[in-house]
């Protein structure tokens, strides 16, 4: 393999990781958010979907600078070097207001990294011949593992006022890997024969549909747990605390471990066996998260319900890079589009019943989406059988 192929996956994984850091300190300060701007849960439920709204745009954005020359590289440096400009306004917004103008110019930064990170991913894998992507998710899960730790062991003593300190600790994070990104990722050639024309190529939407119906439901929950967890600990359970942002540290260090292995699950076992075990696994535990009736279980919950969901996003983004290989950023941009369908039921309408009754009503959402995903298991055996189709062509070219 090329020192190039090396130094690109490198720098992707790198972005994961920035990514993470940066959305997770941001998740796990929610609490402070609220207080600090001294706004009821159904304010920031708005203020989460004007990101959600954002991001989607970004993830456009995304997609319309990879068809450009530098493609994916390009769209994900730009990304991360907006992060790194962005977080300062949302740490210094003195209002409300502002800081939901804020909050919205991240947004758009977050969906151009959702896409470019993917995008970049699918590229490297398609390089190297073989699953990657549970890898490079795993990058992130260490980014947010970390983001986590340093807001609960921060809690107690770092000031939120007048300036969110905790939020500029991504500046530099998200800074350094884009500069990374600009210098080692991977440019991606286009078809033979095909040019930069910026002009759509087509999607096989089919399988496409049923690859976001998936991710749909593993975003659901996951941003659930993440954006909800820490309020679910402090508020129903009655927590310390510093045990929110652990609760959400345990969920995401759980998140990381089938990530480590998930690629050698893949070549083993094919999608199809893997879904399914990973959304049982991740059902049973927000069961145990909506039943618990305090923190020890709560926590384990949390922890078991990240077990399963781990593995959901980089399943789905690496079964669409075998789709249409020639076309892979363009399809990983619009999976990326069911991210924030995802995000806005785990986000905002578990926020939503949260607020009209409990946070254990509103953690029944993802519960129900996850069960769904093991209904439609069995059509991952398409992506199977495309990746077992260009293992077959490499053989034969080689």
């Amino acid at each position: 393999m090329s020192p190039g192929a090396s130094r690109a996956r490198r720098a992707d994984r790198i972005a994961f990781a920035a990514q993470g850091y940066a959305l997770t300190t941001i998740l796990a300060s929610l609490p402070v958010v609220q207080d600090r701007y001294g706004i009821s849960e159904d304010q920031l439920t708005l203020a989460v979907l004007g990101v959600l709204l954002a991001a989607a745009g970004g993830s456009g954005v995304a997609d319309w600078i990879s068809r450009r020359p530098g493609g994916s590289r390009v769209a994900l440096a730009a990304g991360l070097l907006a992060i790194a400009g962005t977080l300062p306004l949302v740490a210094l917004a003195p209002t409300f207001v502002l800081a939901v103008i804020a909050f919205a110019m991240y947004g758009v930064a977050l969906g151009m990294v959702d896409a470019g990170t993917n995008m970049q991913g699918v590229a490297v894998q398609r390089v190297f011949g073989r699953p990657l992507m549970s890898g490079f998710h795993a990058g992130w899960s260490v980014g947010a593992i970390i983001g986590a730790l340093v807001c609960a062991a921060t809690v107690m003593w770092l000031p939120s006022d007048p300036v969110i300190l905790i939020l500029l600790t991504g500046v530099p994070v998200a800074l350094v890997a884009g500069l990374v990104m600009l210098r080692d990722g991977l440019v991606v050639d286009t078809a033979p024969g095909v040019e930069h024309t910026g002009e759509k190529p087509p999607v096989p939407w089919g399988p496409l549909l049923v690859l976001g119906g998936a991710l749909l439901a593993f975003y659901a929950a996951d941003n659930a747990a993440q954006t909800w967890g820490s309020l679910y600990v402090d508020e129903t359970l009655e927590a310390e605390a510093w045990l929110g942002p652990l609760t959400l540290a345990a969920y995401l260090f759980t998140a990381l471990l089938p990530r480590l292995f998930g690629d050698a699950a893949v070549r083993r076992w094919g999608r199809v066996r893997v879904v399914r075990t990973a959304s049982l696994v991740a059902a049973a535990g927000l069961l145990l998260v909506v039943v618990a009736p305090g923190i020890g279980l709560g926590l384990a919950g949390f922890a078991i319900a990240g077990a399963g969901l781990g593995l959901g996003a980089p399943l789905c983004f690496s079964a669409a890079g075998a789709l249409s290989p020639d076309d892979a950023d363009a399809v990983v941009a619009r999976l990326n589009v069911f991210n924030y369908g995802g995000t806005l039921m785990g986000a905002v309408l578990v926020g939503v019943i949260s607020g009209m009754s409990s946070f254990r009503w509103g953690f029944l959402v993802p519960v129900v989406l996850v069960l769904g995903i093991t209904a439609i298991a069995g059509r991952f055996s398409v992506h199977d059988d495309a990746d077992a189709e260009q293992a077959r062509r490499r053989e034969v070219e080689a």
